[in-house]
């Protein structure tokens, strides 16, 4: 497996796979966390263009997709509860994998971990298999963070 940032002719492929990850959290007891539609094309339009969203592929074929950066994320300016520390740190966000692609999600998140000193993440307190990775990894719970549409998320950092 291997990363690469993510280019307009991935959308296809990638948009797949936010589907299959979609009904795969509604059938699995998180169907509030992301709703049918999210994210939008145009969120990942968005990534690709920042140069901010990543893919994961083995040859040609792209496993898992993620949004990842080094800036400070203003959606983890407030937190109910304590960051770990004050470091700088990468934010990763909309990671989903293909629906065969087990271990491409911590083949991600790990790589993330090569390019920040701290990783911040979030997710809904109904999402279980990211928890359990979440766990897996050794990230910490650090508090509950909202987001612009007042959703709250648990937040964790490593």
């Amino acid at each position: 497996m291997q990363i690469r940032k993510t280019t307009l002719a991935d959308l296809p492929q990638i948009m797949q796979i936010y589907a299959f990850a979609q009904k795969n959290m509604s059938d699995n007891g998180n169907p509030n966390q992301w709703h049918i539609g999210y994210p939008p094309k145009e969120i990942i339009e968005q990534d690709i263009s920042a140069e901010l969203s990543y893919v994961c592929t083995n040859d040609d074929t792209i496993l898992a997709v993620f949004f990842f950066d080094t800036k400070p994320d203003t959606t983890y300016a407030k937190i109910d509860g304590t960051w770990k520390n004050d470091l700088p740190y990468g934010v990763i966000h909309r990671i989903a994998r293909a629906k065969d692609a087990k271990g491409a999600g911590e083949f991600c998140m790990k790589w993330c971990l090569q390019q920040a000193p701290s990783i911040r993440i979030d997710t809904h307190k109904d999402n279980a298999a990211m928890l359990k990775l979440l766990q897996k990894l050794g990230f910490e719970y650090c508090g509950i963070i909202w987001l612009e549409n007042g959703d709250e998320r648990l937040a964790f950092q490593i």
